[in-house]
């Protein structure tokens, strides 16, 4: 019987400092030259010789300003900031690779759907079908500030519009051109016809849209749908519409459970429980023998910024952990930042100190130190005990991370029968999901769009 494959995303972001902060300083780290082509396409390429599945690309609109109340510690450290537009590399990246996936992350909140539906389109046709979207509605402040509104979205309320930008985009995406609207014949003076495009008329309480999609049918035609959200009111969306979740995860019992209920959340929306596939985000340090990996971890942690990791944190929260003394007790406060985040530290045990500790590394992500076969013992444990499908695999030292992976751990998997050798022929979602079509399935509420056949 053979067994499961993991799936692999680099996760990553158009910028210097992503999630392990302050290994920006380490020398063998290149993040700096973020601002390059070659630095992406040169990524690009080692990731498809390493078989990952995509590039998820993170993204923020705005600037983390809870900790201290400024940017200072974000500016020094670089936490996120500069950060670059994501969807502007894929073209690059797309034109030296033929298999990678690339996941992009997009924040609806200030995205005009008609706009976005074109721009996403365009993706996936210059890339063959290999895009996907990370549905992110915003969590900060300053995002909404600068984009001029007084203060940020109520969380569930977000959620409320996302629900509706998602049925914009499925009536752009899915039925404002019919197959074979598109024929092509120069003899007959005829690409597209005319009665096979629809226009859409959308009136609803955020959105009012009428016009036809620009862009004619994409080889997936609604591109890949990531979530990352695990509140109550995040599940049910993700429910409705993801087909990849992306979850944080300290404890194998716990991931399980969240695990658990992002499948219910599917089949409560009439779906299969398999028809969403489940990252877990996770920093790797691995050498050939574990005595080198922890001689690198500690080489890392003499970089490592854990203040910045807790500044990241604190806009994560919404809490200023600044206010706080090293052992004074966080108090619990229910706002409008990343639910997920802000559960950790209900139960009231938490100090600066401890958070600080928890950052050593400058981020918060669950890390596996050691040699090519603990490492995936320790992957395939974390993949049969909890449900999950892959990982979201961090950068610590840039491309280094990446090269050692693919490099010490990915042999070893696959000499174990627990990675592809080679990929699947196809879009993003076929390579996913090994189903025949590029398109969603029949079961998902976005194909309820489409035109009869």
């Amino acid at each position: 019987m053979s067994k499961k494959k993991i799936l692999i995303n680099a996760f990553n972001m158009n910028c210097i400092g992503h999630i392990n902060h302050g290994l920006w300083t380490h020398p063998r780290d290149t993040s700096t030259r973020f601002n390059t082509l070659e630095y992406w396409t040169e990524l690009a390429q080692l990731l498809e010789r390493g078989l990952f599945d995509g590039l998820f690309i993170a993204d923020i609109v705005g600037v983390y300003d809870v900790y201290q109340q400024s940017v200072d510690v974000p500016l020094k450290e670089s936490i996120q900031l500069p950060v670059n537009d994501p969807l502007l590399l894929v073209s690059a990246m797309a034109a030296v690779t033929k298999n990678l996936g690339f996941g992009l992350t997009a924040n609806l909140t200030y995205e005009p759907p008609y706009l976005f539906a074109r721009r996403m389109s365009t993706l996936d046709h210059l890339t063959r079908g290999r895009v996907g979207w990370n549905i992110v509605t915003g969590y900060l402040d300053s995002a909404a500030k600068a984009m001029g509104l007084t203060e940020q979205v109520e969380h569930d309320r977000r959620y409320d519009q996302a629900d509706e930008y998602l049925e914009v985009l499925y009536k752009l995406w899915e039925g404002s051109w019919e197959n074979g609207a598109v024929v092509n014949d120069p003899a007959q003076r005829i690409y597209a016809r005319p009665d096979k495009v629809h226009k859409v008329k959308h009136t609803g309480e955020f959105y009012q849209v009428e016009g036809y999609h620009l862009c004619e049918p994409s080889p997936q035609r609604t591109p890949v749908l990531f979530q990352a959200g695990s509140s109550d009111r995040g599940l049910v969306f993700a429910g409705r519409h993801a087909e990849c979740v992306f979850i944080s995860g300290q404890t194998k019992a716990a991931t399980k459970a969240q695990v658990d209920k992002v499948r219910a959340s599917a089949v409560a929306a009439g779906r299969n429980p398999d028809d969403i596939k489940l990252f877990m985000g996770l920093n790797v340090i691995v050498a050939p023998t574990e005595a080198l990996a922890r001689a690198k971890r500690e080489e890392y942690l003499g970089y490592a910024s854990a203040e910045a990791g807790v500044a990241h944190f604190s806009s994560s929260t919404g809490i200023d952990f600044a206010d706080y003394e090293l052992d004074e007790p966080i108090q619990y406060v229910k706002n409008n930042a990343i639910q997920s985040a802000t559960k950790v530290l209900q139960n009231n045990d938490w100090t600066r100190r401890k958070l600080l500790e928890q950052h050593a590394l400058g981020g918060r992500y669950m890390t596996l130190v050691g040699s090519p076969e603990q490492v995936a013992d320790e992957l395939e444990s974390w993949i049969q005990e909890t449900g999950l499908d892959g990982f979201n695999l961090t950068r610590i030292v840039t491309p280094e991370s990446y090269v050692d992976f693919i490099d010490l751990v990915v042999p070893e998997l696959q000499r174990r029968g627990s990675y592809k050798t080679a990929y699947d022929v196809g879009s993003l979602r076929q390579k996913l999901f090994t189903e025949g079509d590029a398109h969603l399935p029949g079961r998902h509420t976005g194909a309820s769009y489409r035109q009869p056949e």
